[in-house]
């Protein structure tokens, strides 16, 4: 597995327009209610990365453990 790293701000933007268009569904599924929270998750440590004022960023290997489960 590569270790590139990602921009925090762009996973970030992407989990936002997921999380939109999950919510705009009826499903209420118990596997759908985990996938929102997942992403719910990931947008969370995303945005904290790019707002860090000290460089914090995620690898690849990092965003593939925190999604892995989807």
């Amino acid at each position: 597995m590569s270790y590139a790293l990602l921009d925090a701000a762009r996973v970030a933007k992407a989990a936002e327009v997921s999380l939109g268009v999950l919510k705009t569904t009826d499903e209420t599924t118990e596997a759908h209610q985990r996938k929102v929270i997942m992403i719910e998750r990931i947008e969370a440590l995303a945005k904290a990365a790019a707002e860090s004022k000290a460089g914090v960023t995620l690898t690849s290997e990092e965003f593939w453990l925190i999604s892995r489960n989807w």
